[in-house]
């Protein structure tokens, strides 16, 4: 399907970054912020985020500090590679939220020389790994887990507990519907 290659006139190759953890860990802010150290050495970027996202802004990616970058809605992971107009980095927000062929269009990209940023929750409210996540994660180059703290105890947070009743896997939300736990305070609010 990407059948087109493009040379790089300096040879570099691209590579693929996962920034991933539970909600209210960071992980939009470490995106933007390393948006900012590339648009600082003057390399064009292209963000995406998925359309069911639009909690804070529509035509923006904003992370729960406020932190923000403006981006483009897409349905599909097909609609990035098709976005794609050969800038040197394509950034990919809410990750978990986009059908199977996202890794294939960031191994594509990275193939043409395109560093690719990704970030994404890497577990569900259930602790089930969400979506294409774990194979990003695989056949990423670098993986960044970072974390939250957890609100009942203070210790590193991993779980990203839903505090509504909804039982659906994809529920956009923020505090009024999460919080994020330590296991051992994750596994206490399970039972």
């Amino acid at each position: 399907m990407f059948l087109e290659q493009f040379t790089k006139e300096n040879g570099q190759q691209g590579w693929i970054e996962v920034i991933c953890g539970s909600m209210f860990s960071g992980k939009t802010e470490e995106l933007i912020r390393r948006l900012r150290r590339a648009a600082f050495a003057k390399q064009s970027i292209l963000l995406f985020k998925p359309l069911i996202d639009d909690r804070y802004a529509t035509e923006a990616v904003v992370s729960h500090q406020g932190q923000s970058w403006e981006a483009r809605r897409v349905a599909s992971a097909q609609e990035v590679f098709d976005g794609w107009k050969g800038e040197q980095i394509v950034a990919i927000d809410e990750a978990q939220f986009f059908d199977a062929q996202i890794v294939q269009v960031c191994n594509e990209l990275s193939n043409k020389g395109v560093r690719v940023i990704v970030a994404g929750l890497d577990m569900d409210f259930k602790g089930i790994p969400f979506g294409p996540m774990p194979q990003l994660m695989a056949i990423a180059e670098y993986v960044s887990k970072v974390h939250a703290v957890c609100v009942h105890c203070g210790k590193l947070a991993q779980f990203s507990h839903r505090t509504v009743a909804q039982t659906e896997q994809v529920l956009v939300g923020a505090v009024e519907k999460y919080q994020p736990l330590c296991r051992s305070c994750y596994q206490k609010a399970l039972s």
